[in-house]
């Protein structure tokens, strides 16, 4: 579904205020309220950006190219859409959590897509669907699929939801499996292509992987390491490779380890930034 961009409070406020005698700076006042639009949008497009701020699009797509070599935005790889970053909480309390996607782990996830080459997602566990949040198809050459970042996945038939299930506290698992009995019935929980639930968690844990080989999607197989925010995961980042090409037991073999080692330098990498952000 197309998101609709929201106007920003500042707009109301920009309109009220009186302009100093001196004059404003407009270039400065331009990039402030394309930082502010950023800000009150997860992800705008140099054109949205354009009509919030009501400037030229070619005006608006300087000024974001000027911010992100400021360190204040940064654009999706896989989107023409642009994000702020954690150097804008030295600004404002603009910032979200969810921005870590952009800063922290896009880019552990595009020096790993260039070396294997089968395409990545990142997937997050939202209202008992699995949404990528961001992907590394446009830069993979044997990518079967496109425009994939947004789109929801079922938690059960994916290797990123069977990742989550797996590594995600026992109470919590509990609830998730009783929510998705409530909405797919017993039967479509409990049995599966690549077998029962129960021996797919345990097989996951025992893997240190979530792994799709049958159903869901007949082209391909996956494989889904967690990503932690302390002790829970919050995100799984999952390779997926043509099934022809590569049989499962390889796959494991050939990129597992540097599938688990990725994900675990982002959980790292959001340690850091969290605790950087607690000294301040």
């Amino acid at each position: 579904m197309q998101r609709s961009p929201r106007d920003c409070p500042y707009r109301e406020h920009q309109e009220a205020s009186t302009i100093s005698t001196f004059g404003a700076v407009r270039s400065l006042q331009r990039g402030l309220e394309v930082l502010q639009a950023i800000n009150c949008n997860n992800g705008l497009r140099a054109a949205e950006v354009a009509r919030i701020v009501g400037i030229p699009r070619p005006t608006a797509y300087r000024l974001l190219e000027t911010l992100e070599g400021l360190g204040f935005v940064v654009r999706g790889p896989s989107e023409d859409a642009w994000r702020p970053t954690l150097q804008t909480k030295s600004l404002s309390s603009g910032f979200r959590d969810e921005d870590w996607v952009a800063q922290v782990a896009v880019p552990r996830m595009m020096k790993l897509g260039r070396k294997i080459l089968w395409p990545l997602d990142l997937v997050t566990f939202h209202d008992y669907r699995m949404a990528i949040r961001e992907s590394t198809h446009n830069i993979s050459p044997f990518s079967v699929d496109h425009g994939m970042v947004g789109r929801e996945l079922p938690v059960l038939e994916t290797a990123g939801g069977r990742a989550h299930l797996a590594f995600v506290p026992d109470q919590e698992r509990a609830q998730i499996i009783e929510g998705l009995r409530e909405r797919l019935g017993s039967d479509a929980v409990d049995f599966h292509d690549d077998g029962p639930l129960d021996y797919i968690l345990a097989r996951t844990s025992e893997l240190g992987v979530g792994f799709r080989i049958k159903g869901f999607n007949a082209r391909t197989m996956s494989i889904s390491a967690p990503i932690y925010s302390g002790e829970r995961p919050i995100a799984c980042l999952t390779m997926i490779w043509i099934g022809t090409a590569l049989k499962f037991d390889e796959a494991l073999r050939l990129h597992r380890d540097a599938l688990i080692s990725t994900a675990a330098s982002i959980s790292d990498d959001l340690a850091r930034v969290a605790a950087e952000q607690s000294e301040e």
